[in-house]
């Protein structure tokens, strides 16, 4: 008690940036008061409420308890089966006229939409659209002079930065926690559709969709995943970077949905071995693994070995650095290239197409199953080689969810899926059309080709 009280004594407030101070001991430990800043911005945070009807398989489990419950009363314990499900998570405003951004996952499949303000009053919610890939959800409210937040402005956040982030974990509303910048860029697939912000901030169910802030009050990201062994907060969490959100946020306000490209190219890091094998002072820039036929990056001459060094005049790291980059661009945008083959810097250009049949199954379907992948199905070049192993055609998979069943089975960006669980899968129809007919548990066949040689993976389903 006596050493708490002389630890408080000592504490001395010092004023830096606008509704942030520092506050540090004699022991010269810093802490940061985020309180005026919290005050400042919840006004402009939401909590976000979903109602939506279950699949057709629990409304006839209700059912039977229903008629179960009618026939024997108290006589046999049947379990009350709701056939509303409740959902709930963080949106912020970034309009005045009432638009909001939160995450896809939190409205995905959601009947009834509403939002509540902090002074509790709670408004319906349309959803302009969302995008899976990116995790990102437009949502509208009639009405004016909301108190949209600002938000920043280029990519200045930098590691061991402090951060904040305000949200509803666990209902809790308008909980404030902070941390730092744990790192940049990071990617949560193996092909990267978001440069995920990763952070130490304590994040947990219903924090999704909320801001995260700077010092200065302004919004750098929105929260959107934990990596978490127990399902709770465990030092690792992940953000989406404001300027990809509003990327996504101005493409679904004007048209709905958001239009990716497609290069045609499967790239991996650079590593110690590889860079002396390339005589490159250093591990940097992206291996291309594979080049589709007919693809952007095949008409502009790229090939299996080379590294790309740049794109459009920025230097590239790692592979994530230049799927970032492309994900960012548009349909029929120019791209010019600086790559290395053989020793010898080349040069190249090219322009990007529309990504074609890009399909996601990230969300359980009816069956309950989550793959967590997206597909888009071959060129008729591609189809053609595929003759070769006797099938008929496939679907590439473009991208795979971590947290998936896909991931767990081994599956990569790149595999080309020729049959599942013993059905075809010559394009995105007949995939649809096994992946509905899964069973809700056990083990099935997938049928694969991964660089030219044929495989056949085990997916468990649970």
């Amino acid at each position: 008690m006596i050493k708490a009280l002389s630890l408080a004594m000592a504490l001395v407030v010092v004023p830096v940036v606008s509704g942030v101070s520092f506050v540090q001991s004699a022991y010269g430990a810093m802490a940061i008061d985020f309180s005026d800043l919290v005050e400042k911005v919840s006004s402009g945070v939401v909590r976000v409420s979903t109602t939506k009807q279950v699949d057709s398989e629990g409304l006839e489990l209700a059912q039977k308890a229903k008629i179960l419950r009618e026939l024997f009363g108290d006589k046999v314990n049947v379990p009350n089966i709701p056939t509303v499900e409740y959902g709930y998570g963080t949106g912020f405003f970034v309009s005045a006229d009432g638009y909001i951004l939160t995450n896809h996952h939190v409205v995905a499949g959601a009947d009834k939409i509403s939002i509540t303000l902090q002074d509790r009053t709670e408004l319906d919610a349309r959803l302009v659209g969302s995008d899976e890939a990116s995790d990102v959800a437009v949502l509208k409210v009639e009405g004016r002079n909301f108190p949209a937040l600002t938000v920043a402005q280029g990519d200045t956040l930098k590691v061991g930065e402090p951060v904040l982030a305000i949200g509803s974990p666990f209902g809790f509303d308008y909980s404030a926690s902070a941390g730092i910048v744990s790192a940049k860029s990071r990617s949560m697939s193996r092909e990267a559709t978001v440069p995920f912000i990763q952070t130490d901030v304590a994040l947990n169910q219903g924090n999704s969709g909320g801001p995260l802030f700077n010092q200065k009050g302004e919004v750098v990201g929105i929260n959107s995943l934990i990596f978490s062994r127990t399902g709770g907060h465990m030092g690792l969490s992940f953000s989406i970077p404001i300027d990809t959100a509003m990327d996504m946020y101005e493409q679904i306000k004007n048209t709905g949905k958001v239009t990716r490209v497609y290069m045609g190219l499967q790239l991996q890091d650079i590593d110690r071995t590889l860079a002396e094998a390339y005589q490159l002072d250093k591990p940097q820039g992206a291996l291309i693994t594979r080049v589709g036929l007919d693809s952007p990056a095949y008409q502009a001459g790229l090939k299996i070995g080379d590294v790309v060094l740049s794109f459009n005049g920025q230097n590239i790291i790692l592979a994530s650095d230049l799927l970032n980059r492309i994900n960012r661009a548009k349909p029929n945008d120019k791209f010019n290239l600086t790559y290395l083959r053989a020793g010898k810097v080349y040069e190249t250009t090219g322009r990007f197409v529309e990504t074609p049949h890009d399909v996601a199954t990230q969300n359980a379907t009816d069956n309950g199953v989550r793959l967590g992948l997206r597909l888009k199905e071959l060129t008729q070049n591609e189809n053609r080689l595929l003759n070769e192993f006797g099938v008929k055609g496939g679907v590439i998979i473009t991208s795979v969810d971590i947290t998936g069943l896909a991931s767990r089975a081994g599956l990569m960006a790149g595999d080309v899926i020729v049959h599942l669980n013993h059905l075809p899968t010559n394009n995105i129809q007949t995939f649809e059309h096994a992946f509905k007919n899964l069973p809700k548990q056990g083990v099935v066949t997938v049928g694969i080709i991964r660089d030219g040689m044929p495989a056949i993976l085990g997916l468990r389903i649970e």
